[in-house]
Protein backbone atom coordinates (compact mmCIF):
# COMPACT_ATOMS: atom_id res chain seq x y z
CA UNK A 1 0.00 0.00 0.00
CA UNK A 2 1.04 3.74 -1.08
CA UNK A 3 2.17 5.83 2.44
CA UNK A 4 -0.51 8.39 0.69
CA UNK A 5 -2.91 5.47 2.03
CA UNK A 6 -1.59 4.86 4.86
CA UNK A 7 -2.04 8.43 5.86
CA UNK A 8 -5.40 8.97 4.71
CA UNK A 9 -6.35 5.70 6.63
CA UNK A 10 -4.54 6.69 9.96
CA UNK A 11 -6.04 10.36 9.32
CA UNK A 12 -9.56 8.86 9.17
CA UNK A 13 -8.63 6.44 12.60
CA UNK A 14 -7.62 10.10 14.52
CA UNK A 15 -10.66 11.45 13.17
CA UNK A 16 -13.10 8.99 14.42
CA UNK A 17 -10.91 8.62 17.69
CA UNK A 18 -11.39 12.51 18.76
CA UNK A 19 -9.78 13.70 21.89
CA UNK A 20 -8.88 10.38 23.41
CA UNK A 21 -6.46 10.23 20.80
CA UNK A 22 -4.65 6.90 19.61
CA UNK A 23 -1.61 5.40 20.67
CA UNK A 24 1.69 4.31 18.11
CA UNK A 25 0.84 1.08 19.55
CA UNK A 26 -3.20 0.86 18.94
CA UNK A 27 -2.41 2.60 15.60
CA UNK A 28 0.20 0.06 14.65
CA UNK A 29 -2.46 -2.91 16.24
CA UNK A 30 -5.39 -1.56 14.00
CA UNK A 31 -2.97 -1.16 10.97
CA UNK A 32 -1.50 -4.69 11.62
CA UNK A 33 1.81 -3.02 10.60
CA UNK A 34 4.91 -2.79 12.76
CA UNK A 35 5.37 -0.11 15.26
CA UNK A 36 8.06 1.82 13.27
CA UNK A 37 6.03 2.20 10.07
CA UNK A 38 3.02 3.77 12.22
CA UNK A 39 5.50 6.21 13.58
CA UNK A 40 7.12 6.93 9.55
CA UNK A 41 3.00 7.28 8.51
CA UNK A 42 2.58 9.74 11.83
CA UNK A 43 5.64 11.35 11.10
CA UNK A 44 4.39 12.31 7.64
CA UNK A 45 1.19 13.71 9.04
CA UNK A 46 2.77 16.03 11.18
CA UNK A 47 4.66 17.63 8.59
CA UNK A 48 1.40 17.73 6.35
CA UNK A 49 -0.24 19.41 9.15
CA UNK A 50 2.83 21.86 9.24
CA UNK A 51 1.71 23.73 6.18
CA UNK A 52 -0.05 26.98 7.08
CA UNK A 53 -2.61 26.60 4.32
CA UNK A 54 -4.42 23.67 6.84
CA UNK A 55 -6.64 24.01 9.11
CA UNK A 56 -5.79 20.81 11.55
CA UNK A 57 -2.40 19.82 12.90
CA UNK A 58 -1.34 16.65 14.48
CA UNK A 59 -0.09 16.67 18.54
CA UNK A 60 1.16 13.53 21.06
CA UNK A 61 -0.69 14.53 24.15
CA UNK A 62 0.04 11.70 26.94
CA UNK A 63 1.17 9.04 24.41
CA UNK A 64 -1.85 9.40 22.31
CA UNK A 65 -1.85 11.37 18.80
CA UNK A 66 -4.47 13.80 18.69
CA UNK A 67 -5.49 16.09 15.45
CA UNK A 68 -6.64 19.36 16.84
CA UNK A 69 -7.56 22.96 15.81
CA UNK A 70 -4.99 25.84 14.98
CA UNK A 71 -5.14 28.26 17.69
CA UNK A 72 -4.42 31.04 14.97
CA UNK A 73 -8.22 29.60 13.97
CA UNK A 74 -9.81 30.43 17.47
CA UNK A 75 -11.24 33.32 16.94
CA UNK A 76 -13.66 31.74 14.25
CA UNK A 77 -14.13 28.51 16.09
CA UNK A 78 -15.47 30.47 19.36
CA UNK A 79 -17.86 32.27 16.91
CA UNK A 80 -19.26 28.85 15.57
CA UNK A 81 -19.58 27.20 18.93
CA UNK A 82 -21.28 30.74 20.99
CA UNK A 83 -23.68 30.70 17.50
CA UNK A 84 -27.63 30.99 18.66
CA UNK A 85 -28.05 29.85 15.11
CA UNK A 86 -25.88 26.84 15.89
CA UNK A 87 -29.06 24.79 17.98
CA UNK A 88 -29.14 21.21 15.72
CA UNK A 89 -27.79 18.23 17.99
CA UNK A 90 -26.77 15.30 16.68
CA UNK A 91 -28.38 11.89 17.33
CA UNK A 92 -25.98 11.47 19.39
CA UNK A 93 -26.02 14.19 21.46
CA UNK A 94 -29.74 13.89 21.79
CA UNK A 95 -29.34 10.21 22.90
CA UNK A 96 -26.76 11.28 25.65
CA UNK A 97 -29.27 14.42 26.37
CA UNK A 98 -31.96 11.80 26.88
CA UNK A 99 -30.03 9.54 29.51
CA UNK A 100 -28.11 12.53 31.67
CA UNK A 101 -31.88 13.83 32.11
CA UNK A 102 -33.65 10.89 33.40
CA UNK A 103 -30.31 9.64 34.97
CA UNK A 104 -28.90 12.59 36.46
CA UNK A 105 -26.67 13.06 38.54
CA UNK A 106 -24.34 10.25 35.77
CA UNK A 107 -20.63 10.26 34.65
CA UNK A 108 -19.25 9.77 31.01
CA UNK A 109 -18.12 6.01 32.01
CA UNK A 110 -22.02 5.59 32.59
CA UNK A 111 -23.73 7.28 29.76
CA UNK A 112 -20.83 4.96 27.47
CA UNK A 113 -22.00 1.87 29.21
CA UNK A 114 -25.55 2.97 28.31
CA UNK A 115 -25.35 3.97 24.76
CA UNK A 116 -22.49 1.24 23.75
CA UNK A 117 -20.08 3.67 22.47
CA UNK A 118 -17.53 7.24 23.40
CA UNK A 119 -19.79 9.85 24.48
CA UNK A 120 -16.87 12.89 24.80
CA UNK A 121 -17.79 14.82 21.97
CA UNK A 122 -21.92 14.67 22.76
CA UNK A 123 -21.15 15.69 25.95
CA UNK A 124 -18.96 18.91 25.31
CA UNK A 125 -21.48 19.82 22.49
CA UNK A 126 -24.26 19.62 25.52
CA UNK A 127 -21.82 21.40 27.70
CA UNK A 128 -20.92 24.20 25.44
CA UNK A 129 -25.27 24.66 24.82
CA UNK A 130 -26.04 24.95 28.09
CA UNK A 131 -27.88 21.47 28.44
CA UNK A 132 -25.73 19.74 30.63
CA UNK A 133 -23.18 20.95 33.58
CA UNK A 134 -20.86 19.12 35.56
CA UNK A 135 -22.70 19.13 38.91
CA UNK A 136 -20.40 17.14 41.24
CA UNK A 137 -17.71 14.42 41.30
CA UNK A 138 -17.74 10.87 42.72
CA UNK A 139 -16.02 10.55 45.37
CA UNK A 140 -14.30 7.64 45.02
CA UNK A 141 -10.99 7.32 43.04
CA UNK A 142 -10.40 9.15 39.95
CA UNK A 143 -13.32 11.40 41.03
CA UNK A 144 -15.53 11.20 37.91
CA UNK A 145 -17.85 14.25 36.41
CA UNK A 146 -21.56 13.96 37.55
CA UNK A 147 -23.50 15.61 34.92
CA UNK A 148 -26.84 17.15 35.03
CA UNK A 149 -29.60 18.90 33.00
CA UNK A 150 -29.40 23.34 33.51
CA UNK A 151 -31.99 25.53 33.66
CA UNK A 152 -31.68 26.13 29.81
CA UNK A 153 -32.75 22.24 29.84
CA UNK A 154 -36.13 22.94 31.67
CA UNK A 155 -36.32 26.14 29.05
CA UNK A 156 -35.78 24.56 26.20
CA UNK A 157 -38.30 21.21 26.73
CA UNK A 158 -41.02 24.12 28.59
CA UNK A 159 -40.83 22.12 31.95
CA UNK A 160 -40.88 23.64 35.31
CA UNK A 161 -38.74 21.05 36.95
CA UNK A 162 -37.15 17.97 36.04
CA UNK A 163 -40.16 15.68 37.40
CA UNK A 164 -42.17 16.49 34.68
CA UNK A 165 -40.45 14.30 32.11
CA UNK A 166 -42.76 12.06 30.87
CA UNK A 167 -41.90 8.47 32.82
CA UNK A 168 -40.01 5.37 31.58
CA UNK A 169 -42.01 2.66 30.07
CA UNK A 170 -41.09 -0.45 32.83
CA UNK A 171 -41.12 -3.11 30.35
CA UNK A 172 -38.74 -1.64 27.19
CA UNK A 173 -39.37 -4.01 24.09
CA UNK A 174 -37.84 -2.91 20.72
CA UNK A 175 -40.36 -0.80 19.49
CA UNK A 176 -41.44 1.10 22.56
CA UNK A 177 -37.78 2.31 22.93
CA UNK A 178 -38.08 4.09 19.19
CA UNK A 179 -41.23 5.30 19.75
CA UNK A 180 -40.36 7.05 22.75
CA UNK A 181 -37.09 8.19 21.04
CA UNK A 182 -39.24 9.49 17.77
CA UNK A 183 -40.91 11.09 20.27
CA UNK A 184 -38.68 12.64 22.28
CA UNK A 185 -36.71 14.29 19.44
CA UNK A 186 -39.45 15.34 17.80
CA UNK A 187 -40.20 17.17 20.80
CA UNK A 188 -37.11 18.19 20.84
CA UNK A 189 -36.83 19.52 17.35
CA UNK A 190 -40.25 21.12 17.64
CA UNK A 191 -38.48 23.15 20.53
CA UNK A 192 -35.63 24.18 18.57
CA UNK A 193 -37.28 25.18 15.85
CA UNK A 194 -39.28 27.60 17.73
CA UNK A 195 -36.46 29.03 19.51
CA UNK A 196 -34.88 30.45 16.13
Amino acid sequence: MKITQWKAIVEGLLFVAGDEGLSLKQLAAVLEVDQQIAQDIISDLIIDYKDEDRGLHLVEIAGAFQLTTKKEHSEYLRKLVESPSNTVLSQAALETLAIVAYRQPITRAEIEEIRGVKTERPLHTLAAKALIKEVGRVERTGRAILYGTTKEFLEYFGLKTIEELPPLPEKIDDESVQEEADLFFERFQETVDDSK
